[in-house]
């Protein structure tokens, strides 16, 4: 049953356990690459150059696993649960369906959505000879194109690659940790990916001088087919703990550039009991009408 509690065995069993276990903050998301029953030497090459890319929050299988994820999903719905993975790219070759690559989630151990593609061109990490980003280097993903917010299809694909590519969540990023830039274009059914590294140059100035590099891998896909989630469970797959959202402070807000806004309710002041200074010049003067003459101090 799937609803059946599992009692640990062992001490390692009761870690793995504790580490699946539901959590307020869920903890980064895991990637497992499969290879078909029948892949070609393009296939084989990107799912390991992704693979190289996801580390380390990545599983590549030995093993082939004949499957077609668009037809039936228990295969890969298994794999995730034995592995806890929450995202996938599989990859086959057919001669209906050459280059084929699959990329989609879960949420619940259940198949949420995919994307089917095919690799028109292929350019590895190996072919283009410039130095790489170091390991487990978070990228900065750029859509360009007006079909990702236009046309409704390419956004659910946007969202996914968003999910796949994005890395580890982090609060705040320095300059200097910019080193990976992925770029994606939208145009006529196909998504073209580049890949760069970015170079931080003198410029004379505080602020350096930006450059990026064609770092690879860089591949032109072409959409061949898509399954997405219906509205009632993508909303449920997006749903957060009350603990999870921040709570609301009164009186205090935030502007664009994340500085704090503070109001203070006081109440209302008597300017006529208010002690000031006391300065000569603020000193009041006799009357000349009256005639009479200020008092004089003895001096002692």
């Amino acid at each position: 049953m799937e609803n059946e509690i599992v009692k640990p065995r062992s001490q390692r069993h009761r870690r793995v356990l504790k580490a699946r276990a539901p959590k307020i903050h869920e903890n980064d998301k895991k990637t497992m690459f499969v290879r078909g029953g029948n892949t070609s030497d393009v296939v084989t090459n990107v799912l390991k150059e992704m693979y190289m890319l996801k580390k380390p929050d990545a599983l590549l299988l030995r093993k082939r696993n004949i499957a077609r994820p668009f037809e039936d999903q228990t295969t890969l719905e298994f794999l995730s649960k034995m592995n806890d993975c929450a995202l996938f790219m599989f990859g086959s070759h057919s001669k209906k369906r050459p280059n084929n690559l699959v990329l989609g989630r879960f949420f619940d151990n259940q198949t949420l959505d995919m994307m089917e593609v095919g690799v028109d061109v292929f350019q590895s990490l190996r072919e283009v000879k410039t130095s790489k980003c170091p390991l487990a280097t978070k990228p900065c993903l750029v859509f360009s194109g007006s079909l990702f917010e236009s046309d409704d299809e390419l956004r659910k694909v946007k969202n996914i690659l968003i999910d796949f590519f994005r890395g580890p969540v982090v609060e705040n990023i320095r300059l200097s940790g910019l080193e990976h830039v992925m770029q994606f274009t939208a145009e006529e059914g196909k998504i073209f990916l580049r890949s760069y590294r970015v170079l931080l140059k003198k410029s004379g100035s505080r602020t350096p001088r930006v450059e990026i590099e064609n770092m690879g891998p860089n591949l032109d896909l072409t959409i061949r087919r898509t399954h997405f989630a219906s509205d009632d469970l993508f909303k449920k797959a997006c749903k957060q703990p009350r603990a999870a959202k921040p709570r609301k402070v009164k009186n205090i807000s935030s502007d664009v550039f994340g500085a704090k806004k503070g109001r203070i309710h006081m109440t209302s002041q008597d300017l006529k009991n208010l002690q000031l200074r006391k300065v000569k010049a603020l000193k009041r003067k006799p009357d000349a009408s009256s005639g009479k003459s200020p008092k004089k101090k003895p001096k002692i």
